[in-house]
């Protein structure tokens, strides 16, 4: 073969793979955007039809009781909403615990949900006690394809460092974390929410990208972009180790403001607009 015709064809070649590679980058780093429907407040009966007018498609929503899972499909479907993650409901200090979740985790099964939050609170209860049980709890949610993912909080996430303890002691590939950006510094003092996923990341099921004011303690947590967490950071480490998971705006405004509904949804809608001038989503 003459040699220029060779080296065209290997230009030509890496081209192509250069481009594949910039694309499937790209489809990456776009990720399904949710919203809880508790962002919403007293005013969640909104949610279904305001969410899908600004370009969002995926609902965080508590796991349906067993005589509602149909009734939530079918308004699911006619609202154009898909449901991405779900919030679990027990109490890790009793045995019935277990028999819960499994209910749910089917209910998940049944929805098409592949995410299942949960707030890991021990309750009283040994700490020994209730990573058994969450081990038990995973090895359910493989059986129904679903995937555990515990809250940042007190006392089994409270940080970084304790969600990691907790996820090394549970050692469930089913038991993931749930990242609450806002979180962070709500329960730790001078905390940086960057720092603290970059701890975590490996080990991150699903994100709840909440702003806040970064004060311990303080119940101020304003429309994405308002506030003082470093989102820009935050999704730099989600890209650079290839996060693929849940996206979920979580809004809980500010302690002593009541909001009209009006304000409620524009809180909503410039967070989206905000996340979507910084990252893209599907």
């Amino acid at each position: 073969m003459n040699k220029r015709i060779l080296v065209g064809t290997l230009v030509a070649v890496f081209a192509v793979a250069a481009f594949s590679e910039i694309c499937a980058s790209a489809e990456e780093t776009a990720w399904p955007l949710a919203c809880r429907l508790a962002s919403y407040g007293k005013y969640e009966e909104a949610a279904w039809k305001h969410l899908p007018s600004i370009g969002v498609h995926y609902l965080f929503l508590p796991v349906p009781a067993a005589d509602q899972v149909d009734a939530i499909m079918k308004r699911l479907k006619d609202s154009g909403l898909t449901a991405l993650v779900v919030r679990g409901n027990t109490d890790l200090s009793k045995e019935s615990c277990i028999d819960e979740l499994s209910a749910q985790l089917a209910t998940c099964e049944k929805m098409g949900v592949k995410y299942m939050f949960l707030s890991p609170k021990r309750n009283g209860a040994e700490k020994e006690v209730v990573i058994e049980r969450l081990r038990k709890a995973g090895d359910i949610a493989k059986q129904h394809g679903v995937t555990i993912t515990l809250e940042t909080h007190p006392d089994l996430g409270t940080n970084g460092d304790v969600h990691v303890e907790t996820m090394k002691a549970i050692n469930h590939p089913n038991v993931r974390v749930n990242f609450d950006t806002g979180n962070i510094t709500f329960y730790n003092k001078s905390a940086d929410a960057v720092a603290e996923l970059k701890k975590t990341i490996d080990y991150v099921g699903t994100v709840e990208v909440k702003d806040h004011n970064t004060e311990f303690e303080s119940w101020t947590f304003p429309a994405l972009g308002k506030g003082k967490v470093n989102f820009p950071g935050i999704f730099q480490v989600l890209k650079e180790h290839h996060y693929t998971g849940p996206v979920t705006i979580e809004f809980e405004g500010v302690k002593g403001v009541d909001l009209t509904e009006e304000q409620t949804k524009q809180a909503i809608a410039d967070s989206v607009a905000y996340l979507k001038s910084i990252a893209a989503f599907k």
